[in-house]
């Protein structure tokens, strides 16, 4: 699944709060955490793609995807380029790369030069910024 060109989804504050349930919308738009080993996501290995559950956009496939005993689900590259994009995140007193949807700019996590060969990315997500669409 190779995601489309698709125009930015922008919505009010009141939209996302309708669209997202409370733990999404803390991290999606409030570019918050959830807390280490507790999201969904963490131990799963069905094939699928992982998309954005803010607006769908596929971000992620199944395959690459890997246990980094971090408490994070986390991936090696990003479905296709494009399909992410990243900054400077600057807070909590450190330096980070913040990853964030590219079609909707909600935050998914950060990404992290330590992964496995081919790529040596960890992309550290949070489950509750993503939603899994079996094959």
């Amino acid at each position: 699944m190779t995601p489309e060109p698709t125009e930015k989804l922008v919505l009010s504050d009141e939209e996302w709060r309708a669209r997202l349930t409370p733990e999404a919308y803390a991290v999606l738009r409030g570019h918050g955490t959830e807390r280490a080993f507790t999201g969904c996501f963490v131990g799963t290995h069905e094939p699928g793609t992982y998309v954005c559950a803010g607006c769908a956009n596929p971000l992620f496939r199944s395959g690459e995807k890997f246990e980094s005993g971090t408490g994070w689900p986390s991936f090696t590259r990003p479905v296709a380029e494009g399909a992410v994009r990243e900054r400077v995140d600057r807070s909590h007193g450190m330096i980070r790369t913040e990853v964030l949807c590219a079609r909707c700019d909600g935050h998914l996590g950060h990404v992290f030069p330590d992964g496995p060969p081919p790529t040596g990315q960890r992309y550290c997500m949070n489950s509750a910024a993503l939603r899994h669409v079996p094959e």
